[in-house]
């Protein structure tokens, strides 16, 4: 659930239809502010928030963007701006060695196994294979920019697959843990 959170103003932008993208910019700005600010007065720090303010950045810049200049020749490539911009926010995530999803696995999971090294690399695997997924999908959508079908596959994907990814290794690291456990 708190992923769906995490990604709602993507998804909202995503399945808005394309003629109406400024609104769906719009919007999306509204939903990743609103997030960051009920965040920060429930008392997440900002650091713990990287998606969520890289979020309300793009949105906001996206927003200014398609106002300004509603036939701007990159509105066919912002599909792929927004994967390429994911996929830049959870690899600086990585860099700053404070993967996106850390925070978020923390939510469901016991204060006493936040720092141990099993937990800490899962979330380094897990951020790992969505900023891969998000940059195969920037590069996938760059390339189907004006062909709407499959550039909605591919804009599906590139979160279907890091969900399934993570609801899988998940299940498996936790299995393995308890595994160990009984041994």
């Amino acid at each position: 659930m708190s992923y769906l959170r995490t990604f709602a103003p993507w998804i909202v932008y995503a399945v808005i239809p394309s003629e109406y993208w400024k609104w769906a910019a719009l919007i999306a700005f509204g939903i990743s502010a609103a997030t960051v600010v009920r965040q920060t007065r429930a008392g997440q720090a900002l650091d713990a928030q990287i998606i969520d303010i890289g979020s309300g950045v793009f949105f906001a810049a996206l927003t200014i963007l398609a106002f300004v200049d509603p036939d701007t020749a990159l509105r066919p490539y912002s599909p792929a701006l927004s994967s390429g911009v994911l996929a830049l926010i959870a690899g600086v995530s990585l860099a700053l060695r404070n993967p996106f999803t850390l925070p978020i696995a923390k939510q469901s999971t016991p204060r006493e196994l936040w720092d141990h090294p099993g937990f800490i690399r899962t979330s380094y695997v897990i951020t790992s294979v969505w900023t891969a997924s998000f940059a195969i999908g920037c590069v996938a959508l760059t390339l189907l920019a004006h062909m709407s079908g499959p550039r909605t596959i591919a804009q599906i994907a590139a979160f279907v697959i890091p969900v399934v990814f993570t609801i899988r290794y998940v299940a498996y690291v936790q299995a393995k843990a308890q595994k160990a456990d009984l041994a």
